[in-house]
């Protein structure tokens, strides 16, 4: 079954009796961990040979969520349950109707053609009857057991049903009479077999640096468990391969990873305290429900860039998909099953452009998401529209599709680093710091419009869960880097972690920017050191780097968050168009 994120899914489980591999000689390979398995003809961008020790285990768990059996079924779905948020006939009995907008993108011929997904989790069916004819086994690998068979554990108890769930979302064939369709349903889809056993910093890296030259996008629903504590992301390794992948990946475009970004709602977690998540190379995708609304277990942070749908509260729709024993669902739940509907839908722009970076597919997530009828108590109006929830609001892939047509590449991209703090500072209570940046100007990574932004901070404190961290842009955007987290009573402080936000997408970085940090359930005895304040910004410069230049101009402050060519914001263009786009096809 398909675990909920609350139970973990990695199990220590030696496979040497299931599969009867042979186990990988630690004194031959010093840097494997002793239970790693053979892996034959894997093929990875990241040298591994240099490293002579094995971080430890991660523990990690999908990111679905259930609260009642989910129901099978081996022939087609009835009516407009088969395709669950995909066509527009769920919902036309509905005042509220909204959509991922596939079938504007669809008609125009975009079905993900091309393009190769694989999906990063326990393993795909790959003889499903829905996936089998889009199958890739390029696109795929058993790293658990170290052979090119990622088929799924079988057993009566705990069966392995999360990757081959998230893969029909993906890749699910039209027209077959199986279960339903996926948002790309011509790509090829595969599936790297690593989350069933033990999974270290060589499993991850391994995974995600499989064949970065055939493989285009990759999908991960996983993470650490959102407990409300746990404070944890990738390691050495693995943010090796993150790097590779979106400099060297796609012959330089840069690999496109599509993340989920958990399920700790009811325990107040935030997603910036998960390094996956939080990262500038992954596209984070959220959840709403069929309404609209924020998922119980949806957690906020300004990390996360976008939303699809998923499940809701019970009464409310879940997902459509494959499952496991050549079977359907329409039951998967969580941000598991709506980070793969991103990576569908990213896979239609794609087709549409194949000569789109990483970074390019984050600025047409940026100027096409739709805050529509999602509600939320958080919306800011600036420019597009953000939410900590919802990121820049609910993917729509007739918008993006169009956009990625004539898009034109952005620049290079530039990294600026400013030390803000000169001595420590007492948190106490509340601590309000402020400090105006150049953001680089008359240098050669001098940033004029801002992609993301990163808070690296070291601090001190006696209770961590009762900090709320707050970074507010010259252009007064607020995002909250840390909201509290009543679970973590951990006194270890952040050591040097680096906290992310996307709310800033195309400001103009110079001016001052404010830090705050509160204590939300002061007491009195509560005490804290900040020691360290790095900002980053991450973003796009002019061509010059000569200051006098008339290409090298100090940019002026906008609000609009979304370009054209010109430098013209067309932000509420394009939602216009798209709108009308898409009711016509609805009338």
């Amino acid at each position: 079954m398909c675990l909920s994120r609350s139970f973990a899914l990695l199990r220590k489980i030696s496979r040497k009796q299931t599969r009867g591999h042979k186990r990988l000689s630690a004194m031959a390979f010093p840097f494997l961990h002793s239970s790693v398995f053979i892996r034959t003809s894997f093929i990875s961008s990241v040298d591994f040979s240099s490293y002579i020790s094995q971080p430890p285990i991660f523990h990690y768990s999908p990111r679905s969520r259930f609260t009642t059996p989910y129901p099978l079924f081996a022939t087609h779905p009835k009516g407009c349950r088969q395709l669950f948020l995909l066509y527009l006939c769920l919902f036309q009995s509905t005042p509220t109707h909204q959509d991922l907008n596939t079938k504007v993108a669809w008609a125009q011929g975009y079905t993900g053609k091309g393009v190769v997904v694989t999906i990063l989790d326990d393993g795909i069916e790959k003889d499903h009857p829905d996936l089998i004819s889009n199958y890739d086994p390029e696109a795929s690998y058993d790293v658990n057991d170290g052979d090119t068979n990622p088929q799924p554990r079988y057993t009566q108890r705990n069966e392995n049903r999360h990757g081959t769930r998230c893969a029909g979302e993906v890749a699910a064939a039209a027209n077959n009479g199986v279960c339903g369709v996926g948002v790309a349903y011509n790509a090829k889809i595969g599936g790297v077999r690593m989350l069933d056993g033990e999974v270290t910093d060589v499993v991850e890296a391994h995974s995600l640096s499989l064949n970065p030259q055939h493989i285009h996008i990759y999908s991960a629903s996983w993470g650490p468990e959102d407990d409300g504590k746990s404070l944890d992301g990738p390691a050495k390794l693995a943010k090796e391969a993150f790097l590779q992948g979106i400099t060297k990946g796609r012959n330089g475009l840069g690999s496109i990873f599509v993340w989920a970004s958990g399920n700790g709602g009811r325990e107040q977690d935030s997603c910036n305290c998960d390094g996956y998540t939080n990262s500038i190379y992954t596209l984070s995708i959220s959840s709403t429900t069929q309404a609209g609304s924020v998922p119980w277990y949806s957690e906020p942070c300004s990390s996360t860039l976008a939303t699809t749908f998923s499940s809701g509260n019970p009464g409310e729709k879940q997902i459509v998909t494959t499952d496991l024993r050549q079977k359907c669902t329409d039951s998967h739940t969580g941000t598991s099953a709506s980070a793969p509907l991103a990576a569908g839908i990213i896979a239609l722009a794609l087709e549409a452009n194949m000569n789109l970076t990483w970074r390019d597919m984050q600025h047409l997530a940026v100027r096409t998401s739709q805050p529509g009828r999602l509600s939320a108590g958080d919306w800011k109006t600036n420019g597009v529209g953000l939410s900590h929830s919802y990121g820049y609001g609910l993917l729509d892939a007739g918008a993006m599709v169009a956009l990625a047509l004539n898009w034109t590449a952005v620049g290079p991209q530039h990294q600026c680093v400013h030390t803000m703090l000169a001595e420590p500072r007492d948190i106490g209570n509340k601590l309000v710091f402020s400090k105006s940046v150049d953001a680089c100007w008359g240098r050669p990574e001098y940033v004029s419009s801002l992609e993301h932004v990163q808070a690296r901070l070291t601090l001190s404190y006696n209770q961590r869960g009762k900090l709320a961290i707050h970074l507010i842009s010259p252009l007064g955007t607020r995002s909250t880097l840390l909201f509290p987290r009543p679970n973590d009573f951990s006194s270890e402080g952040f050591n040097d972690w680096a906290f992310m936000t996307t709310h800033s997408w195309d400001e103009d970085p110079q001016g001052e920017w404010t830090l705050e940090i509160e204590n939300v359930a002061a007491n009195g005895r509560d005490y804290g050191v900040l020691s360290q304040f790095t900002l980053i910004l991450w973003g796009t410069g002019p061509s010059a780097i000569n200051p006098s230049s008339s290409d090298f101009p100090r940019p002026s402050n906008n609000s609009c968050k979304t370009f054209d060519a010109q430098q013209i914001c067309i932000g509420e263009i394009i939602r216009a168009t798209n709108y009308i786009q898409t009711w016509s096809l609805l009338s």
